[in-house]
């Protein structure tokens, strides 16, 4: 298992931050998905191999809930 910290830019609100972890554990091969409004930080843990695909799923997910985002 790998675990990765994504720094967001602009997360303006706590319910945008429920629908990104809800969209994020939807992900195929996410075992652990967590959004933190508090500190503006994503928390995701999967297997190493599918680590890169999931990234880029994870991505479209935080965008589609908020296009304005900075994703770090």
């Amino acid at each position: 298992m790998m675990k990765k910290i994504l720094k967001l830019e602009g997360l303006d609100c706590a319910n945008c931050a429920a629908k990104m972890e809800d969209g994020l554990r939807k992900i195929a091969g996410v075992e652990e998905a967590s959004v933190s409004f508090m500190t503006q930080k994503v928390t995701l843990v999967a297997s190493d191999e599918n680590m890169e695909n999931i990234l880029v799923q994870a991505i479209k997910v935080i965008k589609k809930v908020e296009p304005d985002i900075i994703i770090k």
